[in-house]
């Protein structure tokens, strides 16, 4: 793992060895380009108004991901740091993306800035993309289908040199392309997965381009910036993207659960059913997520994981957002790191006036006046969700226990044993429809 800071000429690994030809001499390029787009912004007085700083996070997220974020050197925090007070103010999508670059360093590494939320979330508000967060997890796994295949053409030295053998890569790629298609939902993107069986490996680019992209406007643009890694591993950048469309799917998970109680408000137990059953339908595709974390080796997720310690799941508001909007969880979990580690969604799952699927569903029920007939298809469809969720933390207890042993969680928690013990968490723990 390079410790060296960035100096003004990047030097080639081949001059550091008597003048021997340079492998990596295109990548050592491209850095000395990424530098010179950092100072340019750093020395302008004024940027052009028109100009969104796309530009120079292309050349940053480049630069990151010939460094890693936690061996970026003090000069250029420093610059990246001016450039966000001078540049950022009237430009949210270069400030929010300076914020997630700086995090490390200025003591704000969480899991929402390691996983550039903040830019995503962006590209989500923004009218012109219309990308719901079901979309958004659609083309962040395209994305690893797309960045696998691109680092597989590439001759095997320097930053990825440790990409995973034939085999693993195409169990890689099958899972991701499953969760794609899946997405999509189209008839012509069915043959996909079984698509990559037959195509040589020297031809897999021609798949990639039948996969989704953002849409063609100016804010979309920033989609391909929102990997930082703090590492030099290859397969961070997958586990980024893993990790971002897993917030992807809770976020839409928590908006189908306020749908939900919206629907028993209006006392509609059919329709609620179906927006649960929806629910169930994104649970599994998340559980599928865990399929291509497993294509990991716990060496490599070593490797990277020494450099984010303060960034942890642990902190993931969408899930605990989801979780509360089921029903309000019990005190102690309330007290726990869980939710001590996102306080904004502590405190709404707090008040009084916090409504949740449970409650909703006990006010409508006790009200009466409704044939009992009608709650069939709501109660299965919990009891399905109930016991989705609980698979779910099962097969993420099952997956770090592979890659973590006897390793503390890196959002400071005891890992495996912490796990374990939410085993037995419920969402719907007040209602008798659960397995």
């Amino acid at each position: 793992m390079p410790t060296n800071p960035e100096i003004d000429t990047v030097e080639c690994a081949g001059q550091k060895t008597g003048g021997r030809a340079c492998a990596l001499r295109g990548m050592c390029g491209s850095q000395a380009s990424a530098l010179r787009e950092i100072k340019r912004w750093a020395t302008a007085d004024r940027m052009p108004e028109e100009s969104d700083g796309i530009s120079l996070a292309r050349s940053v997220a480049e630069h990151v991901r010939g460094k890693g974020k936690h061996f970026l050197s003090d000069r250029v925090r420093v610059m990246l740091s001016d450039i966000r007070r001078r540049h950022g103010v009237d430009r949210p999508f270069l400030s929010a993306f300076l914020d997630c670059a700086l995090d490390k360093h200025e003591g704000r590494f969480h899991n929402r800035t390691y996983l550039a939320l903040p830019v995503l979330e962006l590209l989500m508000d923004d009218r012109g993309a219309a990308l719901s967060a079901d979309r958004m997890s659609t083309l962040l796994m395209a994305d690893v289908v797309r960045f696998e295949i691109g680092a597989a053409a590439v001759a095997p030295a320097g930053p990825g040199r440790d990409r995973p053998d034939a085999a693993t890569l195409s169990t890689r790629l099958r899972h991701s392309l499953r969760l794609v298609t899946t997405g999509l939902g189209t008839p012509e993107s069915d043959d996909l997965p079984s698509r990559l069986a037959h195509t040589p490996r020297s031809r897999l680019e021609g798949l990639a381009d039948r996969l989704p992209r953002p849409p063609a406007n100016d804010c979309a643009r920033w989609f391909d910036v929102t990997v930082q890694p703090v590492s030099l591993v290859h397969d961070e950048y997958f586990f980024i993207r893993v990790l971002q469309t897993h917030e992807m799917h809770f976020t839409a998970m928590a908006e189908s659960m306020r749908k939900v109680i919206g629907v028993l408000r209006a006392g509609n137990p059919e329709g609620a059913a179906e927006l649960v059953e929806h629910a169930v339908v994104m649970f599994e595709r998340t559980a599928t997520l865990f399929r291509v974390v497993a294509t990991m080796r716990a060496e490599q997720f070593s490797a990277f994981r020494q450099y984010t310690q303060g960034a942890s799941a642990i902190q993931s508001e969408q899930y605990k957002r989801f979780e509360s909007l089921c029903g309000v969880p019990p005190a102690p979990r309330l007290r726990s790191s869980a939710f001590t580690s996102v306080p904004a969604v502590r405190a709404e799952a707090e008040d009084p006036g916090h409504d949740t699927v449970t409650r909703a569903y006990l006010d409508l029920r006790n009200a009466g006046g409704l044939d009992r007939t009608r709650w069939n298809r709501l109660d299965t469809a919990i009891s399905r969700l109930e016991g989705g969720h609980q698979r779910w933390k099962s097969a993420h207890r099952g997956l770090a226990a592979r890659m973590l042993g006897d390793a503390h969680g890196s959002g400071y928690t005891d890992g495996v044993p912490y796990l374990t013990q939410c085993l037995g968490n419920r969402l719907f723990r007040q209602l008798d429809t659960g397995p």
